[in-house]
């Protein structure tokens, strides 16, 4: 490897390689401003969700580079290095369960948000059930949920500098100064480009993550051999756990293990359209037809994913070391370690510029669904009721910077097993949104107060319970938030602590419902028609925010 300077440890050509890249996706994010640009980016329409016009090919970059961010190409390998295939492929078929899903509900939320002109998931619950603080809980839960989600977007690029010889514990500029650098950038193409930065910026992403994992899986075959692969990985699996001394990665078949596995995997496809740069991804594209027709084409990605999952076991085989710079062993750093091994210096450095520029799309994307929930949702809703489009515009990209360096802030000073931990309570946290968002698109039967209730309900169980979870491979040193799985209340089977949370949610929902119904409490007034459900953009009635605004609505 070429160092910048002797003795430097910095490989030279592979962070070429990856300046390189940032320098081209951050000439797009700029130029982006001016792609498919209406007359004005004064609005939320047009800044934070592209006018509304993507199609097929931009929705499919768009969503995958959203959903499939710099840390799941990170995380999922490494839990296959770490703890085998139970917990590795999890998230391939969690991801493919989320789609049929998908197809179902949202092509009706998309015609009713592009009928009212709604610009968030809070909007439309405002409008359905005609209540400013169940809109704001929603809103809170989304802004809440994404911040640590942005900051594992971080620990990505963490791995990838680390690998560079730019992490350790030596000089804090050296180490954390090309992560400012990256995130300014990013704040500032997203600051004047908004959702269309990401947008363009995906497919540079997504053609890269491609051709480097179709190499990975060639060369993994050809220098390794698959035979190997699984052979040493079953060895490895074997070994007992210093700690419990049980088997590393051997799965158990049992009743108690299916039900943890299952409810993990359902939740987690429940919560996957739930977070709201998903949505947004989903509220800009042009036409009803195209969410259906992309959600059918995304599981491609789930495929991909599968590949990427495989080279964890990889690492194994080819005793790939995952010592980071400070000398601390580190699952994370399973395939960029791998990619150095595997690749020549110059085809590393496109690696390790797929997976810092796979971090740059989502955090762009839920920079800008973070700021439209408060400025819609909070700032709107409740400081400055007559905003015109243009203000909102302006604050949500005000707002955009904040959460940016809000995250930067967290990842920096914060321990990344935090970052974790809190990116799995926003899991719990965003899955109790579903009851009313979901449930509000079918039925108005459900009280606002009783879902408002039920939200509360479903929050305080699962952060209590989260809390109180021990880690059971590092007991003494992760006592709280330290697993997803928690006992099913009056029994000892562990299930998806957000699922459980979410049942409570449902229940307290329905009971108050009938009791509120029964005394004839207000339920508010329903801002939206039953034509609104099923509309297309070429519909009449369907009008832009900036319209609708300027129209005094």
């Amino acid at each position: 490897m070429t160092a910048l300077a002797s003795g430097s440890g910095v490989h030279g050509v592979e962070l070429g390689i990856v300046i390189f890249f940032f320098l081209v996706v951050s000439f797009g994010g700029f130029l982006a401003a001016r792609w498919r640009r209406a007359e004005s980016m004064a609005t939320l329409d047009e800044w934070g969700l592209g006018g509304r016009g993507f199609g097929s090919v931009i929705t499919w970059f768009l969503l995958g580079g959203d959903l499939y961010t710099a840390y799941t190409f990170v995380a999922v390998p490494a839990a296959m290095f770490a703890t085998g295939a139970v917990s590795g492929f999890f998230a391939v078929p969690y991801t493919i369960v989320a789609y049929p899903i998908v197809f179902i509900f949202l092509p009706r939320l998309w015609s009713v948000c592009q009928r009212r002109g709604y610009v968030t998931p809070a909007d439309f619950v405002r409008g359905r059930f005609d209540s400013r603080l169940l809109a704001l809980a929603i809103a809170i839960t989304g802004i809440v949920a994404t911040m640590p989600y942005i900051a594992l977007q971080l620990v990505g690029i963490q791995a990838v500098l680390d690998t560079m010889g730019l992490g350790g514990s030596g000089n804090v500029l050296v180490r954390d100064l090309p992560l400012i650098i990256a995130f300014a950038v990013l704040a500032a193409y997203t600051y004047s480009s908004g959702l269309r930065a990401p947008a363009l910026i995906a497919f540079v992403k997504d053609t890269l993550i491609y051709i480097v994992i179709v190499a990975a899986i060639v060369a993994v075959a050809v220098k390794i051999g698959f035979g190997t692969v699984f052979d040493a990985a079953e060895k490895q699996m074997a070994k007992p756990n210093p700690v419990t001394g049980k088997p590393t990665g051997v799965f158990l078949p049992n009743t108690a293990t299916y039900w943890a596995y299952g409810t993990l995997a359902f939740g987690s496809a429940l919560a996957l359209f739930m977070y709201p740069h998903s949505i947004t991804g989903v509220l800009a594209v042009r036409r009803r037809n195209v969410i259906r027709r992309n959600t059918a084409m995304l599981p491609t990605y789930s495929l991909m994913l599968a590949f990427l999952a495989l080279l964890g076991y990889a690492a194994i085989a080819n005793g790939t070391s995952v010592v980071g710079q400070d000398g601390k062993p580190n699952a994370q750093l399973a395939v960029p370690h791998l990619f150095e091994q595997l690749f020549p210096s110059w085809f590393a450095g496109v690696g390790f510029a797929a997976i810092a520029i796979g971090a740059l799309v989502p955090a762009a994307i839920m920079s800008i669904a973070a700021a439209n929930l408060f400025t819609r949702n909070v700032y709107r809703e409740f400081f400055v009721r007559d905003a015109s489009p243009a203000h909102e515009a302006q604050v949500s990209k005000i707002v955009s910077l904040i959460v940016k360096f809000g995250a930067l802030l967290f990842v920096l000073s914060l321990d990344r097993q935090n970052a974790i931990n809190f990116q799995l309570l926003g899991g719990v946290w965003i899955l109790q949104t579903i009851v009313a968002l979901v449930g509000g698109l079918y039925t108005r039967w459900l009280h606002r107060w009783a879902l408002l209730a039920g939200w509360a309900a479903g929050i305080v169980y699962g952060t209590v319970m989260a809390y109180q979870q021990v880690s059971a491979s590092a007991p003494t040193v992760i006592k709280h938030f330290g697993s997803s799985l928690a006992p099913f209340p009056g029994s000892t089977v562990k299930v998806y602590i957000a699922v459980t949370a979410l049942l409570l949610n449902i229940v307290v929902s329905v009971i108050l419902t009938i009791v509120l119904r029964a005394v004839r409490a207000p339920s508010g007034v329903d801002a939206t028609e039953p034509t609104d459900y099923l509309s297309d953009r070429t519909d009449p009635g369907v009008v832009s925010t900036a319209e609708r605004e300027l129209a005094g609505a």
